[in-house]
């Protein structure tokens, strides 16, 4: 009931910015709140940050201060990510959730290297 679409990824130095988009499409009332997470090679894929409905947020540890999630009317998604860190190489995917279900976008590919 919900497609989801990430854009913005790349490669960038280490200390440079990116800012990632993700596209919601659907049944976009029925969101609660979005997400991104990401996966770097041989790890677990983790919450990176989410935000709700009402514009709470939470950050992974890692990446407090440095990244940024927000939202939009449209149900779009952005993650500022500044001051980046070859360890926060990975893809990185958009998510949606209901109050019954969840949804993925594709994924992004975040390489930071000099």
């Amino acid at each position: 009931q919900v497609q989801l679409v990430e854009s913005g990824g790349g490669l960038v130095q280490p200390g440079g910015s990116l800012r990632l988009s993700c596209a919601a499409s659907g049944s976009i009332l029925r969101i609660t709140s979005m997400a991104w997470y990401r996966q770097a090679p041989g790890k677990e894929r983790e919450l990176v940050a989410r935000i709700t409905n009402g514009g709470s947020t939470n950050y992974a540890d890692s990446v407090k201060g440095r990244f940024t999630i927000s939202r939009d009317n449209t149900k779009a998604t952005y993650l500022q990510m500044n001051s980046l860190k070859p360890e926060d190489t990975a893809v990185y995917y958009c998510n949606a959730a209901t109050l019954g279900y969840g949804y993925w976008g594709q994924g992004t590919q975040v390489t930071v290297s000099s």
